[in-house]
C-alpha cells in the first residue's frame, strides 16, 4: 500500500478546501484527518458535490406540490405522478467542464450518468434530451468541440437504446473556451417499483455492481468546481471513460433487482464515487457503513484507498441489500456479465469506516460531508454587474429599418441559433423503442407511454442571451417558453428540472446573475405550477477571457391526456385559416435579429406578463383537447417571419401561405423579426376559426386572424415574398456548412 501525505493546511488548499474550511474538518473529527479523510472532504464539499454556494438560494424555489412524489433533492431523480400507477423520474445535469477537454467522452459519460440517475430510482429510461453551447462555429476549437460532444451523445444513447428526442444548440462568443453540455434523461415506473438512495438496517450487505474501479476521474467534482485555464489539458485523466454497452446491462440487473424486492437502497457512483454514494446513503438512512475496499474490483494495480474512494470510473452503483439476499442480488448480476460483490455493511452509528491493507484509512461522520449536514453553506455577494448600464442603453431608434425584409429573412434562417440542427439530430438514434410520436424539429418532443392512451412532452429550453441583458425575467422567460413548447404540442406543464449554468461564484457580479435568475425562475414555476423537482447547478464556467452568459437551462414534463391531442408545429394542408394568438409589441431587445443582422446584443429581455403567458396556455390547451387545432407553433428566436416560415417547411408536406398582419404602428423590423412572448401561430380549418377567436377574446387574450396556407410561397404584407423552397434551402444545411468550413 502507498504510504499516505501527512496533512497540512497547504495540503488541503491544494485540494481546494480554504482554510475555515480545513478548521471546520479538523472540527468534525476532533484531530488532524488522514489524507484519505481529507480527500473525501474534499471533493464532499466541492461546489459540485455540496452545492455550497448555490443551496441557500436553490431553496427558495417551488421544490414540492403539484403532481410530486418525492420533493427536490431528495432522490436521485425527481418523481412526477402521471396517473394509473405510473409515475416519471426525470433530471437533467452538467459535463461542462470535461467536454472541454476531452468532448466525445465529456459528453458521452454525461449521457451516461444522467441516464444511471434515472434507471436507480426504479425507471426504464425512455427518452433523453441535450442542451448545448459553443462558440463561432467557424472557430476551427469550436468545431472540434462540436463534433466531439455531438458524436458522444450519438454513441452513448445510440449504444445504450435510448432515443434522443429533443434539445437545442445554441452558438455565443462567450462559450468560445467553455462549452455547456447538458444531459436530460426521462423514465417510466410503476409506484411500486421505485428505489430509493439509502441505507438502514444494522448489518445488512453494502455491494459495489457493475464495472471495475480503476484511476479515471479521481477528483473529477473537484476539477468541475474551479474555472478553465490554459492548463486544463492537464486534467485530462479527470475525464471518464463510459461503456454504453456495459450501462445497458447494468440497467436491466439494476431494474430487475429493483422488481424483486432484493435491496434497502441504490445509488449511482457519479460525483466522488464510492464516497458519494457510501455519505449520502448512510446520512439519509441516519446510518453508517463499513467498508473493506479490499474487497473492490479494480483494474489497476496498487490503487490506494484515496483512489479507490474518489474514483469516478463509470457503470458502478452501491447496493445496500436486504440481509440474506447477497446470493441472488450476485446471481443475477452474474448473469448479466457484472461484478456484484460485498464490501462492507450498515452499522448504526453515522459514521463511514474505511479499511484497506489492514489498515483504517478513514473514520468520518457521514452527516458531516453531505448537502444538508455539516456541508458549508454560503450566501455570496452580490453585485448589479456594469455591463448592464451599457446594454439597457440601447435604444431601438438608433438603428436603420432595413429596406429588404427578403434578405433578413433569409440571413436569420442561415443563422446558427436558429438554422436547421439537422446535422446534430441525424446522428442521434430518434425513435428506438418506437415511441417517439413527435422527434427533434418541433417545439417540444412527444414519447408515448406505452398500454395508456397518454403521452409525456418534453423540452430543453433557454435563451441566454435574454438571461444576459435581464437575469430576472430571463430566467422566467426561459420557463415560460419551454411551457409554452409543452403547450403548442398538447401537453399540460407538470414540472421542471434545471441546470444551472455561471460563472464563479465569487465575483459578485455573477452571483447577482445567479440569484436574480433563480429569483425568476421561481416566480414562472409558481405562476404555471410547475415545482423544480431538482437538477443541477454548474458554477465556474469560465475562460481567462470572463464569463459564459448565465444559462439557467429549464427541461419541462408535460403530460398529454389523450394522443389525440398531439399537436404539430407545421402547417398540415392547404386552406387552414392561420391565426395569432397573443400580441405583437414593437421591441427588437435581445432579438436575435438585433444579434446578427446589426451585431448588437442589447435593449432588456423581451416583454413577458406571466399570467398573459398562463392565460395563453390555458386557451391554447382547451382548444387543442376540443379538436380545433391543426397546429401550433410558439414565436421565439427570430420573431413572426421565422415562426411562419418554419411552419412552411418543417413538416413532412411543405405548404405555402398568404399573410395580412393587421396594421399597427410597429417598426417593421419589431413587426416580423421582434421576440415579444405569449405568442403562438395556430391553424383551423374555416369551421373552427371563429370559436377560437372568439373564445380567446372572450378569455382577454389577443388573437386575430391573419391568412391562410397554400401555394407553394410565404407572403407577409408587401415586404416578404419568397419560394417555400427558397427559404426552405436557407435554413436546411446552413450549419453543417458552418462546422465543415476550416
Amino acid at each position: 500500500m502507498q504510504n499516505e501525505p501527512v496533512v497540512t493546511p497547504d495540503i488541503a488548499r491544494e485540494l481546494g478546501l480554504s482554510d475555515e474550511e480545513y478548521q471546520m474538518v479538523l472540527d468534525f473529527l476532533g484531530r488532524t484527518p488522514t489524507y484519505t479523510e481529507l480527500g473525501m472532504y474534499s471533493v464532499m464539499w466541492s461546489e459540485h458535490c455540496s452545492y455550497k454556494n448555490s443551496i441557500a438560494i436553490i431553496k427558495t424555489l417551488p421544490r414540492s406540490g403539484g403532481r410530486l412524489l418525492v420533493g427536490a433533492g431528495e432522490e436521485n431523480a425527481g418523481l412526477v405522478d402521471i396517473g394509473e400507477g405510473l409515475a416519471v423520474a426525470f433530471k437533467i445535469e452538467s459535463h461542462n467542464h470535461p467536454s472541454a477537454i476531452e468532448p466525445f467522452q465529456g459528453a458521452a459519460t454525461g449521457v451516461g450518468g444522467i441516464l444511471r440517475d434515472i434507471f436507480t430510482m426504479g425507471a426504464r429510461p425512455v427518452a433523453a434530451c441535450d442542451s448545448l453551447r459553443f462558440g463561432d462555429p467557424s472557430n476551427p476549437r469550436v468545431q472540434y468541440l462540436v463534433k466531439g460532444v455531438v458524436s458522444g451523445i450519438g454513441h452513448y444513447g445510440n449504444c445504450f437504446g435510448v432515443p434522443t428526442v429533443a434539445g437545442e444548440i445554441y452558438f455565443d462568443s462567450s462559450y468560445q473556451g467553455n462549452p455547456l453540455v447538458n444531459a436530460m434523461a426521462v423514465g417510466i415506473v410503476k409506484h411500486d417499483q421505485t428505489a430509493s438512495a439509502t441505507a438502514y438496517g444494522e448489518g445488512n450487505p453494502v455491494m459495489i455492481v457493475g464495472s471495475s474501479t480503476g484511476r479515471d476521474g479521481i477528483h473529477g467534482a473537484t476539477f468541475a468546481s474551479v474555472d478553465l485555464s490554459a492548463d486544463s489539458e492537464s486534467k485530462r485523466p479527470s475525464v471518464q471513460v463510459g461503456d454504453p454497452f456495459t450501462e445497458k446491462l447494468l440497467l436491466e440487473a439494476t431494474l430487475e433487482i429493483i422488481r424483486e424486492d432484493l435491496i434497502i437502497g441504490i445509488q449511482d457512483m457519479g460525483a466522488a464515487g464510492i464516497t458519494c454514494s457510501s455519505c449520502e446513503m448512510s446520512a439519509k438512512g441516519k446510518s453508517g457503513m463499513n467498508l473493506d475496499l479490499d474487497l473492490v474490483p479494480v483494474r489497476e494495480e496498487g490503487m490506494s484507498a484515496y483512489e479507490i474512494l474518489l474514483s469516478e470510473s463509470q457503470e458502478r452503483m452501491l447496493v445496500v441489500a436486504k440481509q440474506g439476499n447477497e446470493d441472488r442480488v450476485r446471481e443475477i448480476f452474474n448473469k448479466w456479465d457484472l461484478h456484484a460483490v460485498t464490501v462492507g455493511h450498515v452499522t448504526s452509528d453515522g459514521m463511514v469506516t474505511v479499511h484497506r491493507g489492514g489498515e483504517i484509512k478513514a473514520v468520518v461522520p457521514a452527516d458531516s460531508l453531505v448537502l444538508g449536514g455539516g456541508a458549508p453553506v454560503y450566501r455570496r455577494e452580490t453585485r448589479r454587474p456594469e455591463y448592464l448600464d451599457t446594454t439597457q442603453a440601447f435604444r431601438p431608434e438608433s438603428i436603420p429599418i432595413p429596406k429588404d425584409m427578403n434578405r433578413v429573412l433569409l440571413e436569420l434562417l442561415a443563422s446558427p441559433n436558429i438554422a436547421g440542427k439537422q446535422w446534430v439530430y441525424e446522428q442521434y438514434d430518434t425513435s428506438v423503442r418506437t415511441n417517439t410520436a413527435l422527434g427533434p424539429g418541433g417545439d417540444a418532443a412527444v414519447i408515448r407511454v406505452k398500454e395508456t392512451r397518454k403521452a409525456l412532452a418534453v423540452k430543453t429550453d433557454c435563451n441566454a442571451r435574454y438571461v444576459y441583458l435581464n437575469p430576472r425575467k430571463g430566467a422566467a422567460i426561459a420557463v415560460a417558453e419551454s411551457a409554452r413548447n409543452v403547450v403548442c404540442v398538447g401537453g399540460e406543464p407538470l414540472a421542471i428540472t434545471n441546470c444551472l449554468n455561471f460563472g464563479n461564484p465569487y465575483k459578485p457580479e455573477v452571483y447577482y446573475q445567479f440569484s436574480e435568475a433563480c429569483a425568476g425562475m421561481g416566480e414562472a414555476c409558481r405562476v404555471f405550477e410547475t415545482p423544480v423537482t431538482g437538477g443541477n447547478v454548474s458554477f465556474y464556467n469560465e475562460n481567462p477571457n470572463g464569463a459564459v452568459f448565465p444559462t439557467p437551462v429549464i427541461g419541462m414534463l408535460g403530460l398529454i391526456a389523450d394522443l389525440e391531442h398531439i399537436t404539430p408545429s407545421a402547417f398540415q394542408s392547404d386552406n387552414d385559416v392561420i391565426i395569432l394568438l397573443g400580441e405583437n409589441r414593437n421591441e427588437i431587445n435581445g432579438s436575435e435579429y438585433l444579434a446578427t443582422h446589426h451585431g448588437i446584443t442589447g435593449g432588456d429581455a423581451p416583454y413577458l406578463d406571466l399570467k398573459e403567458e398562463r392565460l395563453l396556455h390555458g386557451v391554447l390547451l382547451k382548444h387543442i383537447r376540443a379538436g380545433r387545432i391543426r397546429s401550433a407553433h410558439d414565436v421565439s428566436d427570430g420573431g413572426l417571419a421565422v415562426t411562419l416560415a418554419e411552419c412552411c417547411f418543417i413538416g413532412e408536406s411543405r405548404h405555402g401561405a398568404t399573410v395580412e398582419l393587421p396594421p399597427e404602428k410597429l417598426r417593421k423590423d419589431a413587426l416580423y423579426f421582434g421576440e415579444s412572448q405569449s405568442r403562438v401561430i395556430v391553424t383551423c380549418t374555416a369551421t373552427d376559426a371563429d370559436a377560437v377567436i372568439t373564445a380567446a377574446h372572450a378569455a382577454g387574450l389577443a388573437a386575430a386572424r391573419i391568412g391562410k396556407t397554400g401555394g407553394d410561397r410565404l407572403s407577409i404584407n408587401e415586404d416578404i415574398d419568397l419560394s417555400v423552397t427558397e427559404i426552405s434551402h436557407a435554413h436546411s444545411g446552413a450549419l453543417e456548412q458552418l462546422l465543415e468550413q476550416s
